[in-house]
């Protein structure tokens, strides 16, 4: 399927919720992507066809970015690498923190977890101000593993997300609002 086939599939799934999480904000809803099957089939499918061929995992970052990593992983044959909050990894790990706007959270990664030099596709649902993916493409190479790219299903432009990325990789987003 076409890019913009696939786009206006998704797009037609998305619930838009005005003032949520607070007034101002414009909150872009995929549950309803991920409860139709055939969209979320689709959106899975869009997100990785860009990087067919050049990566081996998809590293899914907590928690929305587990359930499009997982089913592209179906479609690919690619592994899932789990990339979590702190403190849910019950063996050793890498940790990066980053920036929220008011303090700081961490990502963290099992170490040793795939095979050094392993081509990792970093899969999420958002890309807005670049924090978590960042973290997750530092907490990769730091792992000594290489960034494929960053597959979002929605950027949100106007934030900056791509520029904080200081265009080190290669992202692709299904959506941009």
């Amino acid at each position: 399927m076409n890019e913009s086939d696939a786009r206006a599939i998704v797009e037609r799934r998305i619930a838009t919720i005005p003032d949520f999480p607070e007034p101002g904000i414009v909150f872009r809803d995929l549950t309803p992507v991920f409860a139709d099957g055939p969209a979320f089939h689709t959106l899975a499918e869009a997100m990785t066809e860009p990087f067919a061929g050049r990566f081996d995992v998809l590293a899914g970052v907590e928690a929305r970015g587990f359930l499009l990593a997982a089913a592209a992983s179906v479609l690919c044959g690619a592994g899932v690498l789990p990339v979590r909050k702190a403190g849910k990894l019950p063996r050793k790990v890498l940790r990066e923190e980053y920036a929220l706007e008011y303090g700081t959270a961490a990502l963290e990664v099992h170490e040793g977890e795939i095979p050094p030099g392993s081509r990792v596709l970093i899969v999420d649902d958002v890309l807005a101000t670049g924090g978590t993916v960042g973290a997750a493409a530092r907490l990769v190479e730091r792992a000594g593993w290489h960034v494929a790219g960053i597959a979002v299903a929605v950027e949100l432009e106007g934030l900056g997300g791509r520029a904080a990325l200081d265009d080190r990789y290669e992202v692709f987003s299904l959506l941009q609002y």
